[in-house]
């Protein structure tokens, strides 16, 4: 009798410890390449090329923030749901729906009503994202020969205009039923474009005048 008792027990007790040595094991965080490219190359470059005397001084990327306007969503709501859907697979994240501030009736805008989404990546995924960008998405552009090196604010962020989201891998372009443009913003810690311009530049965004920012 009390050996059947303990058979029976012996098969719970195996899946406690199964269960137990996959909580205790390790999960592996997939770092970006590009960000192991800032700190080996970038870094040591725009030192060498601007004279900071401290790593803390070398400009970086704080964040870089994705919109996308839809100005058809005043006739046709679904729009919306079908951004988020796209940018939401393209980033890997949650997206924010943006509503208009206040009503125009020459576009027929009322106040509240959605008009776009957005997203702010930051760290690990902020990086995995623009490794995307450089070396799969703006290759796929027809006729590529790189991206304007004048869309600077002054301030050392730059902006980029796609005009469709089918550029990336993670839509499907049968299932698209508006193709939509989106602004993708880079905020750096950059006191300058140039120093802006030189950071894109070492961690591969394919600038169309690549040899300097005038």
């Amino acid at each position: 009798m009390a050996k059947e008792k303990v058979e029976k027990k012996a098969p719970a007790a195996h899946a406690d410890k199964k269960a137990e040595a996959k909580a205790a094991a390790p999960k592996v965080k997939v770092v970006s390449r590009l960000k192991l490219a800032y700190k080996d190359k970038v870094i040591p470059n725009l030192m060498k090329q601007f004279g900071y005397k401290n790593v803390m001084q070398v400009p970086k990327l704080d964040k870089v923030t994705i919109n996308m306007g839809i100005g058809q969503a005043t006739q046709n709501p679904k729009l919306v749901d079908n951004a988020v859907a796209d940018l939401t697979s393209i980033v890997g994240q949650k997206v924010v729906i943006t509503k208009a501030k206040k009503s125009i009736s020459n576009f027929k805008l009322r106040a509240n009503i959605a008009i776009g989404v957005m997203t702010t990546l930051r760290g690990n995924r902020m990086y995995m994202f623009l490794d995307k960008l450089f070396n799969i998405v703006l290759p796929r552009i027809r006729d590529f020969k790189g991206v304007p090196d004048k869309a600077f604010d002054g301030r050392g962020n730059y902006t980029l205009g796609l005009k469709e989201q089918t550029l990336f891998p993670e839509i499907n372009i049968d299932k698209v039923e508006k193709v939509i443009g989106m602004n993708i913003c880079f905020t750096t810690t950059a006191q300058s474009d140039n120093e802006a311009f030189h950071l894109l530049k070492t961690l591969g965004m394919p600038f169309r005048n690549a040899s300097s920012n005038n």
